[in-house]
């Protein structure tokens, strides 16, 4: 008996702001002590529930006007209705808009979770958007002379194993963001939806907040993936100025080695021109070894002071081989 009771001391020594985690991993099952979450240790203030409707926001005055609002029965309306005013005056005071959806329907049962909402709040540019739902009693089917009669006569029928019937309970259904307490509240034993409206006040803060944080990361990020991006075209350019400086340094080589080959070919023809007679063929032999001379001159680089090139402005194409996976049009 002394073990669970060294267990529990130990347990109650864990600090309030840190809790045990369990998962498993690779190597087996790990328990981890973690921080709290520190909208967790807020103590949150109850949310007042008006006992009636003197002046209901727009949103509530626009499931008023609805035959039958949110589609609830009649004995869950009026309550309903309170519940949503209190909620819509919390977020407000927060800072958060509201606005009205489809107010005058219930989804079908199949479609509880996906169908259009009833209103929606809008925290730092985060939509949450709530259903309201009727809960519903199950009890066990009685089948009746004639259900049975019918599915004896017709193997198609079935004949149902629950009655479900409306209760006074309500379920709140929220989507859209990212979830921290829960995304459902509803009516318990031990809980009434009335003692959860600060808790659901709180998680569309939340949800508008994670929405900003990420909005401000995804900015932050593009700003990097720019500034990456930027260092990459700048030293594409390095890459690219150094490439034409050599493709220029490989031409002047080439022009060199051509020059040198033409000069012997020029003092070739000239040994046999001087072995020629005077005469118009003589003479323009010499006219041409003097165009010949300049032109070799002229293509020779060793004639000029060598000098670094000039550097065009590159195009996106001429530095598209220096950018690895980037793009030269943008990050």
């Amino acid at each position: 008996m002394a073990r669970p009771r060294r267990r529990s001391a130990q347990i109650r020594r864990i600090p309030e702001t840190k809790e045990l985690y369990g998962g498993w991993c690779r190597g087996g099952y790990e328990i981890k002590l973690v921080d709290v979450p520190a909208w967790r240790l807020v103590a949150l203030v109850p949310v007042p529930v008006p006992s009636r409707l003197t002046r209901p926001h727009s949103v509530v005055r626009a499931m008023q006007n609805e035959p039958q609002p949110l589609g609830l029965a009649k004995p869950v309306q009026g309550r309903a209705l309170r519940l949503i005013q209190a909620l819509i005056t919390a977020t407000g005071n927060a800072g958060h808009s509201s606005a009205a959806g489809q107010t005058g329907c219930a989804p079908p049962p199949h479609r509880r979770r996906r169908a259009s909402p009833h209103f929606t709040i809008t925290a730092q540019g985060q939509t949450v958007e709530f259903l309201v739902l009727q809960e519903q009693d199950r009890t066990e089917h009685v089948a009746t002379e004639k259900e049975l009669a019918e599915a004896k006569k017709n193997s198609w029928i079935r004949i149902p194993r629950f009655d479900y019937t409306p209760s006074e309970r309500l379920r709140f259904v929220l989507r859209g963001g990212q979830p921290h307490r829960a995304s459902e509240w509803s009516d318990t034993p031990a809980r009434s939806l009335e003692d959860q409206l600060a808790e659901i006040t709180q998680e569309v803060t939340l949800r508008g907040e994670a929405s900003e944080r990420k909005r401000l990361d995804e900015i932050e990020a593009a700003r990097q993936k720019r500034v990456r991006w930027e260092a990459a075209m700048e030293e594409a350019r390095v890459q690219y100025a150094e490439a034409y400086r050599f493709r220029h340094f490989e031409a002047q080589e080439t022009a060199w080695r051509q020059a040198i080959r033409l000069t012997e070919y020029v003092i070739a023809v000239r040994t046999r021109v001087e072995t020629m007679p005077p005469g118009q063929a003589r003479t323009q032999a010499e006219a041409w070894i003097g165009w010949a001379t300049a032109r070799v001159e002229r293509l020779d680089p060793l004639n000029t002071p060598p000098q670094l090139p000039d550097i065009p402005e590159p195009r996106a194409d001429d530095l598209r081989p220096f950018l690895g996976h980037w793009s030269p049009y943008g990050p």
